[in-house]
């Protein structure tokens, strides 16, 4: 008999069955670096801070079983996040290996750990498949980013872009969303920073809603399979990250396969040990995070 937590899980509050995702493919495999991280932003959707050990830190021994079963599966691209990827010591090797099977996606806030690194990260320009780096930078304020990731921080993002940029990798940027703006008003004047800043303007502009921190409960619609067929077509379910992606991380010393970068404090979303058996299992929109999904089109990926 189900608990009343797993049949929350598969019912939503008002009866109905609720929405889920059945993966088709395996075209991206994400890895978590880790929640250590060189800065302490409240908003922070993984708690991340200097010394965090939610989640734990990997190592290449750790990610290349799972990469070279990836690729055996189809894989097209391996991307990695955080925390901040380049604190991890056994990192540029990991993303070396990476490149080395599959283009890569780096997640990073292009500060300290970035700049400290670059003579290590301009090896990485010669990888049989090639590097892109997504830089987070919330607002096109400089007072109002720094609020939230420290003085300085702003300024450094944008020269860890431009050095990044300089050497030939491709760059991108993140950036925080409202819910009422006008986004096309906010990306110009990205933009125009990207200008000022001798960077090219038709950078890739990345906006994410306000996904909460780790551990909150936050009171949302609940996604039935109801508005997965009214609101959603086959096209646009196969759009979902949780369809063609998967999130590996280490968590309590063993590597785990999770359904989705943004479900990693959930261990309901744990898929188990192996990416063969992790694509076969449907994956139900129970977690507040599915509900941006539904709302926003939200995701972490570049495919």
């Amino acid at each position: 008999m189900l608990t009343r937590t797993q049949r929350d899980f598969f019912v939503a509050a008002d009866g109905q069955p609720r929405g889920y995702i059945q993966p088709h493919a395996l075209d991206e495999l994400w890895f978590h670096t880790g929640t250590a991280c060189n800065l302490d932003c409240p908003f922070c959707l993984e708690g991340s801070k200097p010394g965090d050990n939610r989640l734990q830190r990997i190592t290449l021994k750790d990610a290349r079983p799972f990469m070279d079963e990836a690729v055996s599966l189809g894989v097209q691209q391996f991307s990695f996040t955080g925390g901040e990827p380049f604190i991890v010591k056994d990192f540029v090797n990991i993303l070396g290996y990476a490149a080395s099977r599959r283009p890569c996606l780096v997640l990073t806030n292009g500060t300290d750990p970035v700049l400290k690194r670059l003579h290590q990260i301009r090896r990485l320009t010669e990888t049989a498949y090639p590097i892109s780096f997504r830089i987070s930078i919330d607002w096109p304020d400089r007072q109002r980013h720094d609020a939230g990731r420290g003085a300085g921080n702003f300024d450094k993002a944008l020269q860890g872009m431009r050095e990044l940029h300089d050497m030939g990798f491709h760059v991108s940027l993140a950036r925080q969303m409202e819910p009422d703006e006008d986004s096309d008003a906010v990306d110009a004047e990205f933009q125009g920073i990207l200008r000022d800043s001798g960077l090219p303007d038709d950078i890739r502009i990345v906006a994410f809603p306000d996904f909460d921190v780790p551990g909150a409960t936050r009171e949302v619609p609940d996604v039935t399979e109801d508005c997965m067929t009214r609101y959603q077509t086959e096209q646009t379910r196969r759009a979902f990250m949780c369809a063609f992606s998967k999130m590996v991380i280490k968590v309590g010393g063993r590597m785990r396969v999770y359904a989705c970068t943004l479900v990693d404090d959930d261990p309901t979303y744990d898929l188990g040990s192996n990416l063969t058996h992790a694509m076969r299992a449907r994956i139900m929109l129970a977690h507040h995070r599915c509900y941006s999904c539904f709302r926003f089109g939200s995701s972490c990926s570049e495919l």
